[in-house]
């Protein structure tokens, strides 16, 4: 039983990658040509090169695969064409899905994200059947994410698929780095003065990767699952990332209408001269005044998914920057 990943090549599609080859499953990875295949250097899997928009490349990739493994996807908070976002992620997957079916497949695993779930007004925990509001989706990322997941609904009435939702992934081969693994790489480099008062459920990346193996075999067609840890506020998890890196967490705190109005200038400069900060925008400032809080306990009871510790899963993640040299060592 061969498995086909999309996205492999990345940060969580690395680590489904080890997760399914520690189970014995060949797997076969698509890859863009000329693309950075760090992450699965050394590894024993069959690179099949083409792009999830181009279908024709799908066709062959998807050959004599049993399992499809869907996680790539464009990850990006801020992009000067923001209609990438939606041909890559919306597009892609649809382009992935079909495919999938005329090959007759066996089961496609679906990597959507906590951003195309909703959360709840008192600023509780969220689960898979807290209802979205389309109009309050904020930026074209987490929309993107949204509709993506509705063809894959869409498909899941003619198609085997589970649907996965990561939330705040941590961990080893976030070579890029996701904007979640950049908050890391910036503290551990000195150069997070201070933070935004938020909240997140941070999640182990290797857990995340066991957790597409187990979505896999136990997972149910048409379900989606919270792949999710714990809730954490900002302040706390750079209280767990100075106890495990040794170094100070910033104190002061900035406050929600300066940062904002700061994002505005920046993102202007970043239009106009195509300088300033891809981090700072008015979307990450608008994300963060909400805590994004979410109950992983369906895929917990469901599947199986294992629940790493915060601390832990921050440990592993600062040793993989460090020891890749993406920040100075202890």
């Amino acid at each position: 039983m061969k498995a086909l990943v999309t996205g492999g090549t990345g940060f969580l599609g690395a680590n489904v990658v080890r997760a399914l080859l520690q189970e014995g499953i060949p797997v076969r990875v698509l890859a863009r040509p000329g693309s950075d295949r760090r992450a699965v250097h050394g590894l024993n899997v069959e690179i099949a090169e083409g792009d999830v928009r181009d279908a024709s490349s799908l066709k062959r990739a998807v050959e004599g695969c049993a399992l499809v493994f869907h996680v790539a996807a464009m990850y990006a908070f801020s992009t000067p064409d923001p209609q990438q976002v939606y041909l890559a992620n919306v597009d892609g997957t649809r382009t992935v899905l079909e495919e999938a079916e005329r090959a007759g497949v066996e089961r496609v695993v679906y990597t959507s994200s906590v951003a195309a779930l909703g959360l709840r007004d008192d600023g509780g925990s969220a689960t898979e059947s807290t209802p979205v509001r389309p109009q309050a989706i904020i930026g074209h990322y987490k929309r993107s994410k949204y509709l993506a997941e509705q063809v894959a609904l869409e498909y899941s009435r003619r198609l085997p698929v589970v649907i996965v939702n990561p939330s705040f992934p941590v961990g080893p081969w976030d070579s890029k780095p996701t904007p979640t693994g950049q908050v890391i790489v910036d503290f551990l480099r000195g150069d997070m003065p201070a933070y935004m008062d938020t909240g997140m459920n941070v999640v182990d990346a290797e857990d995340v990767g066991r957790g597409h193996v187990l979505a896999a075999r136990r997972g149910r067609s048409g379900e989606r699952y919270i792949l999710g840890g714990e809730n954490v506020t900002m302040r706390e998890m750079l209280g767990m990332l100075a106890e495990v890196s040794g170094l100070p967490a910033p104190k002061a705190r900035l406050p929600y209408a300066p940062v904002l109005a700061l994002s505005h200038l920046n993102a202007l400069s970043l239009r106009l001269m195509g300088r300033g900060s891809r981090r700072l925008t008015p979307e990450t400032v608008r994300m963060s005044k909400h805590k994004m809080y979410f109950d992983p306990s369906k895929a917990v009871e469901e599947l199986g998914f294992p629940q790493t510790p915060t601390r832990e899963a921050l440990a592993k993640s600062v040793r993989w920057f460090r020891e890749h040299g993406y920040a100075p060592s202890a």
